[in-house]
């Protein structure tokens, strides 16, 4: 007597969990207290952001002060809330250094197998790094105040352009991002970040006035979102107009996420 053998048809798998927005970004919370635990173990992490906005202070500041405004007092007032922007800009690069060194070290195929959001990995990445940038502001302040800078407004609009400032930070996280989940090699994308911040960093007013430049540069530097960023700090701590290039500032940001989000998790789905 042969036995008949019946092969019972597989389950059909199952359909993937809806994950809400706000579901989302709780995990994306979470994920982030990973990046400020790596920042407790790690504290080194916190160098560049804080030694390199001091170099570029004492650098600019005593060599090329006197030249520029007269003298040196003067030119700390001007270039203090311009350097705070332009560091800030530097420091979105470590985001997407950090997720490309995660992803070739397959932390993200950890990621993949949990019942989380595929964005959360990225957000709480972003999210992560407000702690890096309060600390190098803080540090960057307090060193300012020590050479002589003073703010000349009053705090809430010190605080407000702290505010910004980091607002503006993490929205260019999501260039940084994109960078990252786009280059594979991990040597060869500090290169390119860099070559892509320069032009935003350097072309800009933070350390010369924009009246000085040729007049094809100055094209450039006035629509600049640096500049708008680091005339909105300047006008928050020093005085001066604020709507217009607060306005300016805003329109950038939120451009800059509407446009660089999507992009970065479209190259993160590729990646992953």
């Amino acid at each position: 007597m042969t036995a008949t053998l019946e092969r019972t048809p597989a389950a059909p798998a199952a359909a993937p969990e809806h994950i809400g927005p706000v579901r989302t970004i709780r995990q994306g919370l979470t994920l982030a207290g990973r990046s400020v635990l790596k920042i407790r173990k790690s504290p080194e992490g916190l160098v560049d952001v804080t030694i390199q906005p001091i170099l570029f202070l004492v650098m600019f500041v005593y060599l090329f002060g006197g030249a520029i405004a007269g003298d040196t007092a003067s030119y700390l007032q001007v270039t203090l809330p311009g350097v705070m922007a332009m560091n800030m800009v530097f420091a979105s690069l470590g985001t997407g250094i950090a997720l490309n060194t995660d992803i070739n070290k397959g932390v993200f195929d950890r990621f993949r197998s949990l019942p989380v959001a595929r964005s959360a990995p990225l957000i709480g990445a972003v999210l992560g790094d407000v702690v890096r940038y309060l600390v190098s502001l803080a540090v960057l302040l307090v060193f300012a105040a020590i050479m002589g800078f003073r703010i000349q407004t009053d705090p809430l609009s010190a605080l407000l352009a702290v505010v910004v400032v980091i607002a503006f930070a993490l929205s260019m996280c999501w260039i940084s991002v994109f960078l990252g989940m786009l280059i594979k090699n991990q040597q060869a994308l500090p290169g390119v970040a860099m070559a892509f911040m320069f032009p935003l960093t350097m072309g800009s007013n933070v350390f010369v006035p924009t009246e000085t430049m040729p007049g094809w540069l100055q094209a450039w530097v006035g629509i600049n979102p640096v500049t708008q960023l680091a005339d909105t700090a300047r006008s928050l701590m020093i005085g001066g107009p604020v709507a217009g290039p607060l306005t300016a500032t805003l329109v950038w940001l939120v451009a800059i996420v509407a446009v660089f989000f999507p992009l970065a998790m479209w190259a993160y789905r590729r990646r992953v």
